[in-house]
């Protein structure tokens, strides 16, 4: 099915491989018993090794979170080319400064039964970080390069009847990264077994070739291993209602096609995220011979000129966030409940579309935007073939970039989240015509694998995509930062439509304001810390107001995907060249998960749904009586007033004649500080008051609050309650410029996971319990045991009351 640039008609469904109740097919996690060791470990590969002496973990597993931040670990003199840096500096904190370079080996053993031995078996990774080398009973079944990129073994041939034992080498490379990509098995491993006659891995496909709210096709490509059979497929809805069926014995090149009919179906979308199942069963012989179930949303996608980006039928912008794969303190170590606060928060903020930057997704990540409903743009590279970092992916790109494109879209394009592709982030190959086919290459093999979904690429180099043509062979022309060049880049691409594939890069620190009040580029402060007043940014980019006009004044600019959703470890723009910063500055949501400021000024475009009114700064200014003191409001209503100890100060009110600051915040800039009461009225569109909010200056801290996101947890080993804790005054008012140390203690059923306090230049490390609050608060990470039952959390620090919350967690 050949592509078109102009229009991309595209319903597609999301894959999950569920434990069937039939003997024909079980999937078993190996998260329980392995050991790990860091070092060459020589002979760790041969079966009777003595691993005794390792360390006991579970997987998920990144080696490296646990510190200690060193900044030796990742110094570097470099010029970072793509900031348009000319002259080498040294740069530290790049990568996080946590320890992951080297080599390790985990090991397990795994029980085969006498009644699988003789099935399919399938050994697969969600991700290895990196450059895994697999063996079995001392032989070497494999290997793979790419860190991100899932991918597996048919181990049929080598397990035996019994004990085996499984063993893997990982090694990070120094300047392999631009940020912390964590180490080890940072994702799932699993094992699948099968009959011999089977259902492919990763060899359903399903789209739906049309789909309106009165009608949908659904179509199901099955591959299989055998050349005679017969397929049945049932659909069933939410509810787990059959709504369609279909039998057939047709097999063409090892494939049952298939189209199913669908009256009046839920159409997936970010407001109604419907998800229907699948039930595929394989019978050779009359004989069930495996069964499994896919997931799916029924949806369409274009991609028009001049019209933009329409969702089952609606324009839609992509009100984007790019979020790089560690969890603050938890590192890389998947986590699904961290996944999904992330998800929660975003979704508040108004985010309907997410970007994984710049590598493959998580499957976990994935799943949960199906189910919460975010749209998804699923990357691959950050280097092509020209290299950024000497040891990056520039080394293995001719040999895996074909496979490892394959793996990401075969084992995630059933994902109805997923509405783009993209091959590439910011990659040097944009100059010259090498660059040029390198892209069509690599678009193509997405073609290939997924005829129905358009691919992008990241393109910062603009002048030189727009006279090289890299810029108009890509499906969707995504353009990261750049602002000024948006209506040349219009003009001369043949699509209609441009993408703000990364935008604002604007910096911040939570809770820290500076003064004067003014725009800054790459400004840098004493502290180590950037202005939460939200007008710094990088050399390269821009504040958030540039992109909000472009948005909303260019029908032809289908959206954006702001840099970042959430801080992440690494990358400490504008302070690469200090010590102690390590983790980025870029996020509306900080490290910890706590929103900055600017999450508020993004839901004030975003969340249609809530009022937004935000005040900012914090109002404890000693030292700076009688000094002016810019209150900014972060808002959806259009006007407001502002007092000061019930004194007015002016309405004001929205404009688009003034700067662009002007058209979408709310500014008193002449303010004069007095400790007390800030306090302010929003006014609707006929000019009565609508809602207020008011911040008091707050005495010494007095007292520990406890705040969770949930108080009742699966008790399954893995479930995490994120528990924020804060400071109050004598009088309940929250201290905002608190720094006490503070110290935990976990009871029961649960147990001390993290800590992060959300501070880029704080060397205290996650998994101790005990850190200081950053700007008044920090976050504490609770995780359940397998034992249902109670949790006391108490958090203690010095002249303070201390604070206790229960917890539950349950089967």
């Amino acid at each position: 099915m050949k592509i078109h640039k102009t229009s991309f008609f595209v319903i597609l469904a999301s894959i999950m491989y569920l434990n069937s109740n039939s003997q024909q097919r079980k999937v078993i996690q190996l998260s329980e018993n392995w050991t790990f060791k860091k070092g060459q470990n020589e002979n760790a590969s041969k079966t009777n090794y003595d691993d005794s002496k390792w360390e006991k973990v579970s997987v998920p597993h990144d080696w490296a979170i646990f510190g200690p931040f060193d900044k030796e670990i990742d110094k570097q003199v470099v010029a970072i080319t793509q900031n348009g840096e000319k002259t080498a500096t040294e740069k530290t904190g790049r990568t996080g400064s946590l320890p992951h370079i080297g080599t390790a080996w985990y090991r397990t053993k795994f029980i085969i039964n006498k009644t699988d031995i003789n099935k399919q078996i399938i050994l697969q990774f969600d991700g290895a970080m990196s450059e895994p080398e697999v063996f079995l009973n001392g032989k070497k079944i494999g290997e793979w390069k790419y860190g991100y990129s899932y991918f597996y073994f048919d181990i049929s041939d080598d397990v035996i009847s019994g004990e085996n034992v499984l063993a893997v080498k990982l090694h990070n490379e120094e300047f392999a990264s631009r940020w912390y990509p964590g180490a080890g098995l940072y994702r799932k491993v699993t094992l699948t077994f099968k009959e011999k006659e089977n259902i492919n891995h990763w060899g359903t496909f399903i789209t739906t070739p049309i789909a309106t709210k009165e009608f949908a096709k659904v179509n199901i490509k099955t591959q299989v291993n055998i050349d005679e059979g017969k397929l049945v497929t049932t659909i069933y809805n939410q509810q787990n209602e059959i709504v369609a069926t279909n039998e057939t014995s047709k097999i063409f090149k090892n494939e049952f096609d298939e189209n199913l009919a669908l009256k009046n179906p839920n159409l997936w979308c970010p407001e109604n995220p419907y998800l229907y199942t699948a039930k595929t069963q394989l019978f050779v012989d009359a004989v069930l011979k495996d069964e499994l179930s896919t997931k799916f949303g029924i949806r369409e996608i274009k991609f028009e000129p001049k019209k933009g980006f329409s969702l089952n039928g609606e324009i839609t912008k992509f009100k984007g966030v790019c979020l790089h794969h560690d969890l603050g303190p938890l590192g890389t170590a998947i986590n699904t409940s961290a996944l999904k606060r992330q998800l929660t928060i975003l979704k508040e903020m108004g985010v309907n579309a997410i970007r994984s930057s710049h590598n493959m997704p998580s499957l976990e990540q994935l799943e949960l935007c199906d189910e919460m409903g975010f749209m998804f743009l699923a990357e691959s590279f950050d280097e092509w073939k020209k290299p950024k970092v000497k040891n990056g992916y520039n080394r293995f790109f001719d040999d895996y970039a074909e496979r490892d494109i394959v793996n990401l879209v075969r084992a995630a394009r059933n994902h109805p989240s997923i509405v783009l592709w993209s091959s590439g982030n910011e990659v040097p190959d944009q100059w010259g015509s090498e660059g040029v086919k390198r892209a069509k290459w690599l678009q193509d093999i997405f073609h290939r694998e997924d005829p129905t979904r358009p691919v992008t690429v990241g393109m910062d180099q603009v002048k030189a995509v727009m006279a090289s043509g890299f810029g108009a062979i890509m499906d969707v022309p995504g353009l990261n930062y750049r602002v000024h060049l948006y209506e040349e880049a219009n003009e001369r691409f043949p699509q209609g439509f441009l993408l703000g594939s990364e935008t604002a890069s604007t910096v911040s620190s939570r809770g820290i304001y500076k003064f004067p009040v003014a725009q800054g580029v790459m400004k840098q402060y004493d502290d180590f810390q950037s202005s939460s007043y939200d007008l710094e940014y990088c050399s390269w980019s821009n504040l958030p107001e540039d992109d909000f006009i472009l948005q909303d004044d260019k029908p032809w600019v289908i959206g954006e995907f702001v840099w970042t959703g959430f801080d992440y470890l690494g990358e400490p723009t504008p302070y690469d060249e200090k010590w102690p910063s390590r983790s980025s500055y870029f996020g509306m949501i900080d490290l910890a998960g706590i929103p900055k400021d600017r999450f508020y000024l993004y839901k004030s475009r975003w969340n249609k749904e809530e009022k937004t009114l935000h005040i900012l700064p914090h109002w404890n200014w000693q030292g700076r009586e009688k000094e002016k003191t810019p209150v900014f409001v972060y808002t959806n209503y259009e006007s407001a007033e502002l007092f000061v100890n019930g004194k007015s100060m002016g309405i004001q009110t929205k404009t688009t004649s003034g700067n662009p600051q002007e058209r979408y915040r709310l500014m008193w800039m002449d303010v004069v500080y007095e400790p007390g009461t800030l306090k302010v009225i929003a006014y609707d569109k006929i000019g009565k008051p609508a809602a207020e909010k008011e911040i008091k200056t707050a005495g010494k801290p007095y007292k520990i609050v406890l705040n969770p996101d949930r108080k009742t947890i699966k008790a399954n080993g893995e479930d995490i309650s994120f528990v924020t804790v804060s400071v109050v005054d004598k009088n309940g008012i929250p201290c905002p410029t608190a720094t006490d140390q503070l110290d935990f203690e976990i009871k029961g059923s649960g147990a001390f996971r993290a800590v992060c306090n959300g501070d880029a230049t704080s060397l205290e490390l996650f998994h101790l319990p005990t850190m200081k609050l950053f700007s008044g608060k920090l976050v504490v990470l609770v995780q359940s045991t397998k034992e249902p039952g109670k949790i006391e959390v108490t958090v203690t620090g010095k002249n303070l009351k201390k604070s206790t919350l229960s917890l539950v967690s349950e089967k």
